[in-house]
């Protein structure tokens, strides 16, 4: 996963870079004079647009890497408008600063500033921070769409992936809120919606660093997935997932306290095997998932809540996977799923002495 982020990564960065040194060389041929259009200059306007877009890529990637602590964290709390203010704002701000410093580099000559007009400063500058700025646009819209409709879908709309059903393996979470109902009835539903937000919005890094994909939220349930791998190990990143959703919840446990009086409690269920994937809806697309795998999922989470267990594995998933040294599976139970006329195998999966406190 790593080495498919870090080459999408590169992608997008040379991507970028020659998108600027093309507009650098554009922007010499269309509004510079005939006499200033020489290989020398052509040479400096594409190293000048190239280092636009680096600084437009470096701001956006800090953005996006901070986007689940520190600043990015809060800026993600505030409304979208209010986000894209800050950004744009630190955008024009490097804009100017990288604008200048490469201006000088390139082309100041020794020991004084030719370069440096008020026509540069009101006129060439601007266009400069404009053309940045149009970037980072594209940047931004690009996060956007990919944060809020989520990448399978946003491939899906662009390439068709989905629009006939495709069944596909996966590995499939049902994590719930425990005594969301009970909840309500003593903080009232403004409140516990204002929590499960919070508790969403801080558990999505544990499943982004684990390889897992958000699904859906519904109600005071998210649904995750993985895609099921021939190597066990690594189809075991989905219960190291789960445990590292509850070391952060111990880690958040004060704020948490602090903020609303009550520590989320939380139970899931995983199943592994095929589901059928298509893309419904017109006015508002969307990806629905079907089939065996998702009913199973969700009704060992729900059996989870009977018995009073955190988590719930299906022993189908357990054969697929490398359980880690620190958790350990209970007896196989074989338990009964509406839907289905065979009872369905199951364990218990908890966590060892070794791994019982957060890092």
């Amino acid at each position: 996963m790593f080495l498919r982020q870090a080459a999408r990564q590169t992608g997008l960065l040379a991507a970028s870079l020659l998108a600027g040194c093309l507009i650098g060389l554009a922007y010499r041929a269309v509004f510079d004079d005939a006499q200033e259009r020489t290989i020398a200059n052509f040479i400096r306007s594409g190293l000048h647009g190239a280092g636009i877009a680096l600084t437009v890529w470096t701001v956006q990637t800090a953005f996006l890497s901070q986007a689940r602590s520190g600043l990015g964290a809060a800026l993600r709390r505030l409304p979208l408008a209010a986000e894209i203010v800050v950004r744009a704002l630190a955008m024009t701000a490097a804009l100017i600063v990288v604008g200048l410093a490469l201006q000088a580099l390139l082309y100041a000559e020794p020991y004084h500033l030719t370069w440096l007009t008020r026509h540069w400063l009101t006129t060439n500058l601007p266009r400069m921070v404009g053309l940045g700025f149009a970037l980072s646009l594209v940047f931004g819209i690009i996060a956007e769409t990919r944060r809020l409709i989520g990448d399978t879908l946003l491939t899906s709309v662009l390439l068709g992936t989905y629009l006939r059903p495709k069944r596909q393996q996966l590995i499939v979470m049902f994590l719930d809120l425990a005594h969301s109902t009970r909840l309500a009835e003593t903080m009232g539903e403004v409140r516990v919606h204002d929590l499960i937000t919070r508790f969403f919005f801080d558990i999505d890094a544990p499943i982004a660093e684990y390889g897992g994909a958000v699904h859906a939220y519904v109600g005071d349930e998210v649904i995750a997935t993985w895609d099921l791998s021939d190597d066990p190990a690594r189809n075991a990143r989905c219960v190291a997932c789960f445990f590292a959703i509850v070391r952060k919840m111990a880690r958040l446990a004060g704020e948490y306290q602090a903020e609303f009086g009550v520590v989320p409690q939380f139970r899931a269920g995983m199943h592994a095997g095929p589901v059928v994937i298509s893309e419904c809806g017109d006015a508002k697309r969307q990806l629905a998932y079907f089939g065996d795998t998702m009913n199973v999922a969700a009704r060992l989470a729900e059996y989870g809540k009977t018995i009073d267990q955190p988590l719930v594995v299906s022993a189908e998933l357990m054969r697929l996977m490398a359980l880690p040294d620190d958790l350990a599976a209970g007896d196989a139970e074989r338990i009964a799923v509406r839907g289905r006329q065979e009872r369905v195998a199951a364990h218990v999966v908890t966590r060892g002495v070794s791994a019982a406190l957060p890092p």
